[in-house]
């Protein structure tokens, strides 16, 4: 998972900041998955058939329902630990009328995905970094896939950047240090899995090893500018609230107390009320293919 996601909360107590998440980067997951529809393009103008997608690592099922809507012919599975983010997908898909293709799979993603079954297309999301051998939780995935299948994992991309360099209090750049503690703070989790192996993170070479063809890598922006909207707002106001309570004690005095200002939902001072915030960042997915008599492990 990447640092800069609350990995290390529990599965159901993150469900309210993963939904809103979400939601803020829903149009660009959008373009992410119609990217793979055609990255699933056969000769003459046809698509591969999909007939079961899994989506490991679905949180809220956000991306589950976009894959149900755009493979229209396709059961889609949600993979996730948590019982109540898998009732959050399921009401989603009722809700976006998609329940009859929407199954859910409750699984301790733990990077023994064999018993998932065959697929056609696998999605994961900010999965495979929270299993201690990234590269052995690669291989299960490739396990599943059908030949010809397709893989696309979505790790690394922009850290999320929403506040200027100098905010008007406390030191200027405090983003960076926050972001320097989650680093940190994410190197010590990785530490502390099962198996936990170190690995160069270079996705389309780990994919290569994995036994699949690298079929492209793309990254697929969310950009909103200030003044923002306060759906964005409240969900960076929940995500700075994660974000103190997991590294509160890594920050300095001073920058302690800026956080704490900036959680304040009665100044303007606050992120609640700042005119000056915005929400840039960026998903990059890296997508390999199985090819027909390709290695399987």
């Amino acid at each position: 998972m990447n640092p800069h996601h609350e990995q290390d909360l529990g599965w159901d107590a993150s469900g309210a900041l993963r939904e809103r998440e979400a939601g803020v980067h829903a149009p660009a997951l959008l373009r992410a998955v119609e990217w793979l529809r055609g990255l699933l393009r056969i000769g003459g103008g046809g698509h591969a058939p999909v007939h079961r997608v899994l989506d490991v690592g679905s949180g809220p099922g956000v991306v589950t329902c976009l894959l149900a809507q755009t493979f229209p012919d396709a059961e889609v599975v949600a993979v996730d630990r948590s019982p109540g983010l898998l009732e959050q997908v399921r009401s989603r898909a009722a809700a976006q009328g998609v329940a009859d293709r929407v199954v859910t799979q409750l699984t301790d993603v733990s990077g023994e995905f064999d018993a998932l079954g065959a697929a056609d297309l696998i999605w994961s999301r900010h999965g495979v970094q929270q299993v201690g051998d990234q590269q052995a939780a690669l291989r299960s995935l490739v396990a599943c896939l059908r030949p010809g299948g397709l893989l696309a994992v979505a790790e690394s991309g922009l850290p999320p950047r929403f506040l200027p360099r100098d905010i008007g209090t406390g030191r200027p750049g405090l983003q960076a240090r926050l972001d320097a503690a989650a680093e940190d703070a994410f190197g010590a989790m990785r530490d502390q899995l099962p198996g936990a192996a170190a690995t160069v993170e270079d996705w389309p070479a780990m994919l290569a090893r994995a036994g699949l063809v690298p079929s492209g890598t793309r990254s697929f922006f969310t950009d909103l500018t200030s003044p923002l909207g306060m759906s964005a707002r409240e969900y960076l106001h929940l995500r700075l609230t994660r974000l103190r309570d997991r590294i509160g004690d890594r920050l300095d005095p001073e920058d302690r107390a800026t956080l704490e200002q900036l959680l304040d939902s009665d100044t303007s001072a606050g992120i609640l009320g700042r005119p000056d915030a915005f929400y840039l960042t960026a998903d990059t997915v890296h997508t390999a293919r199985l090819c027909h008599g390709g290695v399987r492990h």
